[in-house]
């Protein structure tokens, strides 16, 4: 390994015991923002679904930890990390992270006016907290949630460059080196603790509440109350309705059979058909086995880099 290397992994550490110790869980990162060690299971013959019951390392988001010892534990498994992921949705934070990418489908987007565009739409402000500064020049925004919502995941679903970190996912934290440069805390919130989500934008974020549930011939439900769901959506609730039915729908088997009639509902509330197909995708990968590198399970094989 060469100095820097080692004196990225040495801060990276450092960092990490850092955030733990404040009740931020944490994990050690490879220079591709991955999680560093490699699934147990990634020999196997079959996939294996485990979040961390083998009791071995290697479960991306799973192994994140606020003990210091297991911490140390980690990080000198994985003597090649150079950054560490912090956890969110987790106890005593429930972290979430706002991402403001500056690209978007490989065009600079202005995320900042998005996000001013969008709290002047439903009438919010957000809060001075913590925000983490990005090598590519996007930043992360630190909030918490109330500890009985689980705010999901999702890629520029509230707007283009605007992605939402929730649980099962994690941030990168400040003091992090990558491929692409180094995360840092933004001048001002160095002393900042992450400010509560606004209400508004955690109804945004969060999935709604249950539709009543449809009745179904013969037993088996066919679908069409979470169609009517989307269909009956106002301006501002019309995303999380068809994310969230589209959830459900996948869930229960009907995802693929679902989609065309949960495009047309989301149409006729106003959505455009691209991001209606766009909506109903975030859904269906948040409940098949993730590939989002974000996403909350890693069983991607993560080589050791030669020293």
């Amino acid at each position: 390994m060469a100095i820097s290397d080692r004196r990225s992994a040495t801060l990276a550490l450092a960092h990490a015991l850092s955030a733990a110790e404040r009740g931020l869980p944490v994990i050690p990162l490879s220079a591709t923002k991955l999680p560093a060690l490699p699934s147990p299971h990634r020999s196997d013959p079959h996939p294996v679904a485990c979040h961390g019951e083998c009791g071995r390392p290697g479960h991306g988001v799973h192994d994140a930890t606020t003990d210091l010892a297991a911490v140390r534990a980690l990080f000198a498994a994985a003597p090649w990390a150079t950054g560490y992921g912090i956890a969110c949705g987790r106890s005593p934070h429930h972290l979430i992270g706002v991402d403001l990418d500056v690209k978007h489908g490989g065009a600079p987007t202005d995320v900042t006016a998005e996000l001013r565009h969008l709290a002047l739409e439903h009438l919010f402000t957000l809060p001075p907290t913590v925000t983490v500064l990005t090598p590519s020049g996007g930043r992360h925004l630190w909030l918490t949630g109330p500890p009985d919502v689980a705010v999901p995941n999702s890629a520029s679903r509230l707007a283009p460059g605007i992605d939402i970190r929730g649980a099962g996912g994690y941030l990168v934290g400040p003091g992090s080196v990558t491929a692409r440069g180094a995360y840092r805390l933004a001048p001002g919130s160095e002393h900042l603790d992450p400010a509560p989500c606004p209400r508004t934008l955690l109804t945004l974020i969060a999935p709604p509440a249950p539709p009543a549930r449809p009745h179904a011939a013969n037993g088996r439900a066919d679908g069409r109350g979470l169609v009517q769901f989307v269909r009956t959506a106002h301006e501002g609730q019309r995303n999380t309705r068809l994310f969230w039915a589209a959830c459900r729908a996948y869930e229960n088997g009907l995802g693929d059979s679902l989609a065309e009639a949960l495009t047309a509902a989301a149409v006729h509330t106003g959505l455009t058909e691209h991001e209606a197909r766009t909506t109903i995708l975030s859904a269906a990968r948040l409940t098949t086995p993730p590939t989002d590198p974000h996403g909350p399970l890693q069983l991607r094989t993560q080589k050791r880099p030669p020293t």
